[in-house]
């Protein structure tokens, strides 16, 4: 079947927009192309990104669209013939009309045939929604035209079995909405079956047939048409230059990414760092390189940073790159040298008396400065600590240094280095290693795949301040609405679970929350504590709840620990999931909760029916079966032993003592009839399966997992 080829050739395109860009262009024009009947026919699409171009093709399209009928419903059968005869006069000719029986009586309904257009026809719209539609996250008009892209369009390649789409007659003769002369401007080449290479070293245009045509000829003029090949090879590139130096590439899949968002042929090539830099932070120098310059990092065999590095070029040039090369190192030695002016000037200050700058620095206009959340933080961490196993002296101290860098020169120029570059002049100042350490962590972990600190001041200091950012937040108003989250809180909640779990810190959520509030000026007011505790509370819970998620805890599971929102304690929540999630895969598991939910819909059925509540002790004098007295004893033996475990957090031992009620329940609803004639022994066997659900409900609510009798 014919293939579609589409390339936009424009201007470069932001290295950070361009894989969202190649899914949206996928996305719309297989929409389009579904909404429009010819959806179910391809098999495969795919879209490719390079710094200057967005190209996407699909396979085994067909000729044209499918012929269909629309059924349209007109009057009434006994409307009046006024009706009926201008229902048939709005049809098109050849429309069949008959009566059908309907739910509602009989009614007119008319057949219009309509016959499928040529799927040349059809493809003009759909490249003209998608760019209408585009979701760039920023985008531009240039020149006299109505559209909009990222960067000013060069052209727009469009081939269709084989030839080119003629999208200016399409559009005459179609008529579609808005494309007009002035979509785009006259030097725009909308319709082509050319496109041209690299633009210094294939810059000659050339036609293409074909997507394997169209890619072959664009590796034969310098571009790299794949991103995955483009990494593959800069990483393979890279990583050879390393070995010939006798050195290592330092691993970095995020610059790896950027870099080859910004080459369409790249070339890599080795730099040399001055010695005299060497001295600096490893942290600032590779910060340098990699967020300002796009270099990568190269080490020794011990790990350390080595004097060496790798540009990746977008050419090939006669030298062999060395001017190129001479001049990427003029610039990073540039660059250098102002960090290291910061790193002298900066150090003949102590940390300490840059605290004081903060009160210049506006947190949030409704939370005070960055000196206020400082006082706080340095509270409650040292209140946090013995919780932590960490010394509160030492949590207190790196709690009121740790934003002190924000004042120094060296975080003004590169942002990136905050706290860590606090470690270092807090080693300078001779503060004790925790205190330093705790500096340079306490912002961390920023995200799930993040370093999460693990010393015990750090954690402290770290904790702290999530806690305090979240509750200071939500006391305002200011929490995360839907996608928008500009003060990155469920980041901060995330850090705060990983830091609790990660460390096995026995918390209460809501003592945190609490203990966050006492260190704002209107703490005494408890009622605003309480209007926000609950919310933040289940904010953090549904945090877990993602986390859990992705540690692979089924749904339902996840729902049955947190129903009723009684247990408190993120931990024990997590190793309570882990236990139940191991005991449900067994076989008394699996038997357990099969009569669990068996019992359950029985007490809830007849108490329905009933109208009364079962959910009370029975009377053991009315037991007439050994089977029940069995199961009222193991029911409270159950119950006794599980609830002391769950106060000790022992959860497996809780678990076992429920797997011990499999027999007698078993034995129960083999042997015995619960809904018996005689009124009084009914209600009381109902009671005794009342109890059931009741101690396991102890452990989690067993009623939200699946599986078992429905």
């Amino acid at each position: 079947m014919p293939e579609l080829l589409l390339e936009f050739l424009s201007e470069e395109i932001p290295a950070r927009m361009q894989t969202r860009a190649a899914e949206d262009l996928k996305r719309l024009v297989c929409e389009e192309l579904d909404e429009k009947g010819l959806g179910k026919y391809f098999s495969e699409a795919r879209s490719f990104v390079t710094p200057r171009r967005l190209a996407f093709v699909i396979d085994s399209l067909p000729e044209r669209q499918m012929d269909s009928v629309e059924v349209r419903r007109g009057p009434r059968a006994d409307a009046p013939a006024q009706a009926i005869d201008g229902f048939k006069r709005s049809l098109p000719k050849g429309a069949k009309v008959e009566v059908r029986d309907t739910e509602k009586g009989q009614f007119h309904f008319a057949a219009i045939g309509k016959k499928g257009r040529a799927t040349e026809t059809v493809l003009p719209e759909t490249i003209i929604s998608a760019i209408y539609s585009f979701p760039w996250p920023k985008s531009m008009r240039w020149g006299c035209g109505k559209a909009r892209w990222v960067r000013p369009i060069h052209s727009v390649l469009a081939i269709f079995n084989g030839k080119r789409l003629e999208l200016e007659r399409h559009k005459e003769r179609e008529g579609f909405g808005g494309l007009d002369t002035l979509l785009f401007p006259s030097q725009t080449v909308f319709g082509t079956d050319t496109t041209c290479g690299h633009p210094f070293l294939a810059p000659k245009a050339f036609k293409v047939k074909s997507f394997a045509d169209y890619k072959a000829k664009l590796k034969k003029a310098k571009v790299i048409l794949d991103p995955a090949e483009r990494r593959q090879k800069i990483h393979a590139d890279a990583e050879k230059l390393a070995a010939k130096a006798g050195l290592r590439l330092k691993r970095d899949p995020w610059l790896l990414d950027e870099v080859a968002g910004l080459v369409e042929w790249p070339v890599a090539r080795l730099g040399t760092i001055d010695n005299a830099f060497m001295e600096l932070p490893p942290e600032l120098l590779t910060t340098v390189m990699r967020h300002h310059q796009k270099y990568f990092a190269l080490t020794d065999g011990k790990g350390r940073l080595a004097p060496r590095f790798v540009v990746v070029l977008n050419t090939e040039t006669r030298d062999g790159g060395k001017a190129a090369v001479a001049g990427n190192e003029r610039v990073l030695r540039a660059r250098l040298a102002d960090a290291r002016f910061f790193w002298d000037q900066d150090r003949k200050r102590r940390l300490e008396s840059r605290v004081g700058d903060l009160g210049g620095r506006v947190f949030h206009a409704k939370l005070g400065t960055v000196w206020d959340k400082v006082a706080r933080i340095t509270t409650l961490a040292e209140n946090l600590a013995r919780h932590c196993k960490a010394d509160p002296a030492d949590a207190a101290r790196a709690a009121t240094l740790a934003k002190a860098d924000l004042s120094s020169g060296m975080v003004g120029e590169f942002p990136e280095l905050q706290g860590i570059i606090g470690r270092y002049y807090a080693i300078h100042d001779g503060e004790k290693p925790a205190v330093a350490d705790a500096i340079a962590e306490h912002y961390s972990p920023q995200g799930p795949n993040d370093h999460c600190p693990s010393k015990p001041v750090s954690v402290a200091v770290a904790l702290a301040d999530k806690i305090d950012t979240l509750v200071g937040f939500w006391s305002v108003g200011e929490k995360p609405t839907g996608s928008r989250d500009p003060f990155a809180l469920r980041r901060a909640a995330l850090g705060v679970i990983r830091l609790i779990l990660e460390n096995e810190l026995t918390f209460s959520v809501r003592g945190l929350i609490e203990e966050g509030w006492k260190n704002y000026p209107n703490s005494a007011d408890l009622n605003k504590l309480h209007a926000f505790q609950e919310d933040l509370r289940w904010f953090l819970f549904d945090r877990l709840k993602v986390h859990l998620r992705d540690k692979g805890t089924p749904p339902d599971l996840i729902d049955a620990l947190f129903a009723g929102g009684r247990d408190d304690d993120l931990l024990r929540i997590v190793r309570k999931a882990q236990v139940l999630k191991t005991f449900l895969k067994t076989n008394d598991g699996e038997n357990l909760l099969v009569a669990y939910k068996r019992a359950n819909n029985i007490v809830e059925i007849e108490s329905k029916k009933d109208k009364q509540n079962y959910n009370t002790a029975p009377d053991e004098g009315r037991f007439r079966t050994d089977e029940e007295r069995e199961l009222w004893r193991a029911l409270n033996e159950a119950l006794q032993e599980s609830g002391s475990n769950l106060e000790m957090a022992q959860f497996e031992k809780a678990v076992l003592a429920l797997a011990r009620l499999r027999k007698p329940v078993d034995d129960l609803f083999d042997r015995v009839t619960v809904n018996v004639e005689e009124p009084k022994l009914r209600e009381n066997r109902l009671k005794l399966l009342s109890q059931i659900s009741s101690t396991m409900n102890r452990v989690a609510q067993f009623s939200e997992i699946q599986g078992g009798e429905r």
